[in-house]
């Protein structure tokens, strides 16, 4: 049975990255709807949130997925795995808790065991790097992760902000933020956001439909 997916993040260039990485499973997955910033407008077996910039899984956003009468399942794509932030994702009514280490054949099988009706939980093993989709940045060197605490200081975000919405130490915050900065070639905040801006680092609020298948 092929299953109808959403993906859901308010960067246009982060679904779009998720949708490329699918393509090779169009067998077993339909994405139908890319999302960023509005409802899912259509009947989707999975609603898939990506994470990236956006907060966390037991956030409003999800909340409102989950009480979405177009979206049967909900799962939340992420890396952080704390115990704790975990079971309130699921507590929220989240199907699925999904690393974004898993290999696409092994993300598309969560979605299918989700979609027939499984919780699925497929922690990060490690350090392990995020496989597929895309982010802004990525074409000029930055990781994922760097990628997303530029974003998130190109929507006006302090260090500390970005440390509580991302669930890391304010030290490692401040650690991506010098590298990303080398990466790009720029010596202030200031010029982070607008190098940001420049690179479409706000979220685009907008939906794609019809798929094919702040301080220094």
């Amino acid at each position: 049975m092929v299953i109808r997916v959403a993906l859901v993040n308010d960067d246009e260039v982060v679904v779009r990255g998720l949708d490329a990485m699918m393509r090779s499973y169009g067998h077993r997955v339909e994405v139908v709807e890319l999302v960023a910033g509005r409802p899912v407008g259509q009947p989707v077996d999975v609603a898939l949130y990506d994470t990236f910039g956006v907060g966390q899984g037991n956030g409003p956003a999800v909340r409102h997925l989950v009480e979405n009468p177009q979206v049967r399942k909900v799962a939340v794509y992420t890396w952080n795995f704390q115990p704790w932030l975990t079971r309130d994702t699921l507590s929220q009514g989240v199907r699925g808790y999904l690393s974004k280490s898993l290999p696409a054949a092994r993300l598309v099988d969560a979605l299918a065991a989700i979609a027939a009706g499984q919780l699925v939980v497929s922690p990060s093993r490690g350090r392990s790097s995020l496989v597929g989709g895309d982010w802004p940045g990525r074409e000029e060197g930055l990781t994922a992760r760097e990628a997303e605490v530029l974003s998130l200081i190109t929507m006006g975000l302090s260090n500390q902000e970005i440390a509580e919405r991302t669930l890391l130490s304010l030290n490692s915050i401040k650690s991506y933020i010098r590298s990303a900065y080398r990466k790009i070639d720029v010596d202030s905040r200031s010029k982070a956001v607008l190098w940001g801006v420049e690179h479409g680092m706000r979220a685009d609020r907008v939906r794609i439909s019809g798929s094919p298948s702040r301080e220094r």
